[in-house]
């Protein structure tokens, strides 16, 4: 059974972060991008949220406190599935790393 389609004053281009994260290739699974959100490691437009369930759209801009740094990168496209690197490097641009 398809999803009910949005009310005509819902915004539709919206992801959750942790579906993001994971698509995008950041954690390895889910789990982990909803535990580095909720420990308070992503900020969304300089607002830091604890939220794996936030709403993303593309321009939104994350802050990415990650293991191997800390880095910056605007939302492009949402994804639609976990694809291979190339792909996923096609959802976001970097703004800066650490």
């Amino acid at each position: 059974m398809p999803p009910p389609e949005p009310s005509g004053g819902e915004d539709a281009a919206w992801q959750r972060l942790d579906k993001f994260l994971f698509h995008a290739r950041f954690v390895k699974t889910r789990g982990v991008a909803a535990r580095l959100v909720a420990a308070g490691g992503v900020r969304i437009n300089r607002q830091i949220t604890e939220k794996p369930h936030a709403r993303l759209r593309p321009g939104d801009v994350l802050t990415l406190a990650l293991p191997q740094g800390v880095q910056v990168v605007r939302v492009v496209a949402l994804g639609a599935r976990r694809g291979p690197a190339a792909e996923a490097r096609r959802l976001y641009e970097v703004v800066a790393e650490d």
